[in-house]
């Protein structure tokens, strides 16, 4: 199927090693009948990153999301275990939550189906007449869920491959950054009309430092200076090493001293999407909607021991600050990929060796879509 869409031409360009390879042709970006393909292949049968276990610290605490098309709730249950759940009602398929909050009961506002915590129905009225009707059949359905470093991974795919195993590597990479010890402190919200792709190859090379952030990350990060490790796991890491080597810093336990300065971009495919530096993470939380929109959130997220020192709101105010300043430079770069993309002669380009870690992550897609 994937060949209606894709020559194997220009499949078989995006094959080739990195010095030779070329991008992806626009039709993978752009066309309408490509998403649908890409949606059932690539993003329902992946695990994707819907919360982190901090934004549902209490019993009832649940917050929506989206996965794959499918509207979820990511619900701590009365026995405190973290569960993912559909939020479409098993009788008329009224969606039973939106938004975020706490509940004991999840009452449809349709016909006052009621469901728990743990997705159990729980209230049917008026069902009695209702032929062989037993509530027990007809609990929210649960998504298969694994916590991984404090993130609620989920997956339609019921025969995926556990998560955690697949990306052993970055695990090991991230250890000394005790991700699972970081909490949302503030979450940015935006909306964007490109493909999922534009916004994940973007992240995940440091060769546009030198134009569209030739004030912000360029002089403190060289492009040429990035790197990329090679890896046969379905992840990509960028590693963006600091201009300064001499400037002190702060010591954090357990942190070596180019983890302190080092700026890290990495991607567990095809949306887990961090960045990270020291005692700092922001996690790129987005929600493929179409082939051309997203939604995006920007989680700021810090470790929780530093909750308590009395500077702490400042320094979330100067996190917001920087990466709001340097996105806003990333939406500009991305409108005009995104006008060139949709333009009548477009065509795939060559692949600079800085951007490795796009040429992995074609691989991996490319494997996924069956080219």
């Amino acid at each position: 199927m994937t060949q209606e869409f894709l020559s194997p031409a220009d499949v078989a360009a995006s094959r080739r090693p990195l010095a030779e390879a070329r991008t992806l042709p626009p039709a993978a970006y752009t066309d309408a009948g490509l998403w649908h393909v890409e949606k059932a292949r690539v993003l329902a049968r992946s695990w994707l990153p819907l919360a982190r276990v901090d934004q549902v610290p209490g019993a009832g605490d649940y917050l929506s999301a989206e996965l794959a098309g499918e509207p979820v709730m990511v619900v701590r249950g009365e026995d405190g275990a973290v569960r993912v759940l559909s939020r479409v009602c098993r009788h008329r398929a009224a969606l039973v939550a939106n938004g975020q909050g706490c509940r004991k009961l999840f009452t449809c506002p349709y016909h006052a189906w009621s469901y728990d915590t743990k997705g159990s129905l729980v209230r049917a009225p008026l069902m009695e007449g209702a032929e062989g009707f037993d509530p027990a059949d007809h609990g929210l359905r649960e998504i298969r869920s694994e916590i991984w470093e404090g993130f609620v991974m989920a997956t339609l795919d019921a025969d995926a491959p556990a998560f955690a195993p697949q990306v052993s590597g970055f695990t090991d990479y991230f250890a000394n950054y005790n991700l699972g010890g970081f909490v949302v402190a503030r979450t940015l919200d935006y909306a964007h009309g490109w493909n999922w792709k534009v916004l994940a190859e973007n992240f995940m090379e440091a060769y546009h430092h030198i134009a569209t952030h030739s004030k912000t990350l360029e002089p403190g990060y060289h492009a040429r200076d990035s790197q990329v490790p090679d890896t046969d796991q379905p992840w990509s890491i960028l590693h963006m090493p600091a201009a300064d080597r001499d400037a002190p810093q702060p010591p954090v336990p357990g942190l070596e001293d180019w983890q302190l300065r080092d700026l890290i971009a990495a991607i567990a495919f095809p949306g887990l999407m961090l960045a990270v530096q020291g005692p700092f993470m922001a996690w790129y939380q987005m929600t493929p909607l179409a082939e051309d929109q997203l939604d995006l959130k920007i989680h700021l997220c810090f470790p929780d021991w530093m909750r308590g020192m009395e500077d702490y709101d400042a320094i979330v105010d100067g996190a917001e600050a920087s990466i709001r300043g340097v996105h806003e430079e990333d939406i500009a770069a991305n409108d005009l990929v995104w006008a060139g993309l949709n333009a009548p002669l477009s065509r795939a380009g060559p692949l600079s060796p800085l951007e490795k870690s796009i040429w992995q992550m074609n691989q991996w897609w490319l494997d996924r879509m069956g080219a």
